[in-house]
């Protein structure tokens, strides 16, 4: 085995998320079929769900189901990637990149290519000069400048085919960006091409000027009734105004067209994808980075609407000015259009080899910002954590080497960006070199007069000049591309299916529930409950106590279906939940976190989360039973006082008041403490059990505790072992008196508690 077969080879896990992982497989690089062949091959295979590889970057990301762990993953990866790799003939989609690897003599197609275009290029350049005859020489150049975009285009295509997240045509991505707003593209590019049109008739107006002025009134102008060159100037000076008065109204009325379609495909993408995300599954979210989300549903959207409100229009305007610039030419002087067109070839040419060199320089840039942003929340929401160990340089230096391989992996393209604008700008200069020497040539020869030479010698540059925006107009529209991909994938994270199910009437829930040899496992992990049964009696008080790990918060999970279970079932008044309506289920119960969220607002604001017109009364009510109104009415705004970005102005017993008064705001039949006073003094604790009571005297209330003072006034306790298993049942008379686990327990708390 060579030694360039074995780097071509190369797969290595680049992140191993629960039900989700990246690898990098260097056999895709350059091999779109293998890419499409290895994506189905994988998704055949029991237990892989989604799965998408990118020719361009050589990643592969796959979603699989939870009982295939990492190493089982990386087995079927490895072993499908040699057989597909073996199997698929190596057609190359870009010539060069420092990128790229290949399997199969690369090295001579890649030189074959390169050769094919330059022969194309120079081969036809060197026979319209040969030939003497001008409208040979312009179809020699057009012909290679349109061989030159078809065969720049099938590449491009193929990356964009394998690279998307959709395998629909990314000739299809604009309508896809799109959706329903396809008229109001087509009323704005048509404003657009009229206003280009029109920004191009001064140039033929003032050129008439010119010749006016240098050999007096012209003939064309003297069949009019205009005779004196007075009266033509007049005539072609009002003319020349009344062009750019309207060319600023239309081009006023295509752009604020242009950029209210792309502020509202903005708005509704964000709209629709935020809203497919918030319904997903939260084991799928859970294993998703969540700047990586954040930044598909406001960078990634925004650059779809940046392409529409810029590059789209100019790729139009350029369009027409070539249309504009062709028809004069071919109007007036044909004989010397080909000079105009000869640099056309070339910046074909370079335009899709730039767009080949930076694609995957602007994959491995986003990925390195998703990487950067990422670290930079993750310390911010970390300060405390890192100034108590000390650990500020640490950061920062990691912060400093992030940054700066995003600065590196910018610079690459900015070095090819540069190159590439620079290049077509000296093409632009050459060609109007060209126009303005053979022209005036012909002009001397008497083969084109001096009025028509005036008017088309400043032409070109209309065309001209906007060749270079044709660099960026590219770039923008591969960023667009692959910003659109990563945005489809987050439609493809499943979904909760909130909508199907039985009808649940909140009126007539008893709140009884019951655990039915349950068996459940996190992704990668053994199972946290293995044939778990439990029942807890509707309208009673249950108490759950147990060792770190031992399923607790799972238990409450699995009731509110943030997770499903894997085997057995879980009842509510001997209905299965996944039989019920999941918004009805979710409605009839109240969940308190021990890690109480907090939104940025006021705190009444966060009390009426989920109830928001619920009125003041009930909300200071609801604080009132939570214990939390002597602090909220000591504050000079009370419940207007705003707590900042996750409540970072109060304190943690404050703000599990503040999430116990939400949950009890919202009055439902079934109600769950998950440590919910776990940050409040034992003084706090024993008021709020006191108050809670009364409230939950008629409602299905499991608490789930460590501190075993919390739940001993509970009508029935479980106490959960290692594994997921109940160990003891009772009361706590019961099971204090018995020497258990949880009379050890009490034991040992009351204890600590006389220390």
């Amino acid at each position: 085995m060579t030694a360039s077969f074995t780097k071509s080879f190369r797969i290595e896990p680049r992140s191993v998320i629960p039900g989700r992982q990246r690898w990098d497989v260097a056999v895709l690089l350059n091999r779109p079929q293998v890419a499409k062949f290895l994506e189905t091959r994988l998704q055949q295979q029991s237990g892989i769900g989604v799965v998408r590889a990118n020719p361009v970057t050589g990643r592969l990301l796959i979603y699989h189901d939870t009982v295939l762990n990492g190493e089982e993953v990386g087995q079927l990866v490895r072993k499908t990637t040699a057989q597909v790799s073996l199997q698929t003939p190596v057609i190359p989609i870009r010539r060069s990149s420092r990128f790229a690897t290949s399997a199969a003599t690369p090295t001579t197609l890649r030189r074959s290519d390169r050769g094919a275009v330059t022969l194309v290029v120079v081969g036809g350049g060197l026979v319209a000069l040969a030939l003497r005859s001008p409208m040979v020489r312009l179809g020699a150049v057009l012909g290679a400048t349109v061989t030159v975009i078809w065969r720049g285009w099938r590449r491009s295509k193929q990356v964009q085919l394998a690279s998307a997240a959709s395998h629909e045509s990314t000739v299809g991505a604009i309508r896809q960006i799109l959706g329903t707003r396809s008229r109001k593209f087509s009323r704005a590019s048509v404003l657009s091409v009229f206003a280009q049109v029109l920004y191009a008739v001064p140039y033929l107006t003032m050129g008439g000027m010119l010749a006016v002025l240098t050999k007096g009134p012209t003939v064309s102008l003297t069949r009019l009734g205009l005779t004196s060159s007075a009266s033509q100037l007049y005539f072609l000076a009002g003319a020349t105004l009344v062009v750019f008065v309207a060319f600023a109204g239309v081009s006023f009325t295509a752009n604020m067209m242009w950029r209210d379609l792309a502020q509202t495909v903005q708005h509704e993408w964000r709209s629709e994808m935020y809203a497919h995300v918030q319904r997903s599954k939260l084991r799928y979210l859970e294993a998703e980075r969540m700047t990586r989300l954040a930044e598909a549903l406001t960078g990634d959207i925004d650059q779809l609407s940046r392409f529409l409100a810029g590059p789209a229009n100019a790729l139009l305007q350029i369009a027409t000015c070539f249309v504009v610039v062709a028809g004069a030419f071919l109007f007036w002087a044909p004989h010397i259009t080909w000079i105009v067109f000869l640099p056309a070839p070339i910046i074909a040419w370079l335009s899709f080899s730039h767009q080949e060199r930076v694609a995957p320089k602007h994959a491995a840039s986003s990925e390195t910002r998703s990487l950067l942003n990422s670290q930079l929340i993750n310390n911010l929401e970390a300060s405390a954590t890192v100034k108590s160990f000390g650990a500020e340089n640490y950061e920062i230096a990691r912060i400093t080497r992030l940054s700066e391989a995003y600065r590196q992996s910018n610079h690459q393209s900015d070095t090819h960006t540069l190159a590439y604008n620079h290049t077509v700008q000296a093409c632009a200069v050459s060609a109007m070199f060209g126009v303005l020497l053979f022209g005036g040539l012909d002009v001397l020869s008497g083969t084109l007069p001096l009025e028509a030479y005036n008017g088309l010698v400043g032409l070109p540059m209309l065309l001209l000049m906007r060749l270079p925006e044709l660099g960026d107009a590219v770039e923008q529209y591969l960023r667009t591309v692959a910003a659109l991909g990563r945005v489809l994938e987050l439609r493809r994270l499943p979904v909760e299916s909130g909508g199907t199910g039985r009808h649940l009437d909140l009126a007539t829930v008893n709140g009884e529930i019951v655990f039915d040899s349950v068996t459940f496992a996190y992704p990668e992990r053994p199972a946290v409950l293995h044939d778990f049964s439990l029942r807890m009696v509707a309208r009673q008080t249950t108490g759950i106590v147990g060792v770190t790990g031992a399923g607790k918060t799972t238990i409450a999970k699995l009731m509110l279906r943030l997770q499903d279970v894997e085997s057995g079932r879980v009842l509510l008044d001997g209905a299965d939940l996944r039989d019920l309506k999941l918004q009805d289920l979710r409605s009839a119960i109240s969940f308190v976190a021990q890690d109480a969220f907090l939104f940025d607002g006021s705190i009444g604001d966060n009390i009426r989360y989920g109830s928001f017109d619920t009125d003041f009364e009930r909300v200071t009510n609801a604080a009132r039973l939570a214990k939390a109104a002597d602090f909220i009415e000591a504050l000079p705004s009370q419940y207007d006082t705003m707590i900042g970005e996750r409540g970072v102005t109060l304190s943690g017993g404050q703000k599990q008041r503040l999430s116990l008064a939400r949950a009890i705001l919202k009055n439902a039949p079934i109600l769950i403490l998950d440590e919910a006073t776990s940050a409040v003094d034992n003084e706090t604790e024993a008021a709020i059990q006191h108050a809670l009571a009364d409230f939950a005297r008629d409602r299905t209330l499991l608490i789930i505790a460590h501190r075993l003072s919390t739940i001993r006034h509970a009508d029935w306790i479980y106490v959960i072992g290692q594994g997921g298993m109940v160990v003891e049942e009772g009361t706590h008379q019961e099971l204090s008196e018995r020497d258990g686990v949880y009379a050890s327990l009490w034991r040992l708390q009351i204890g600590d508690a006389m220390t």
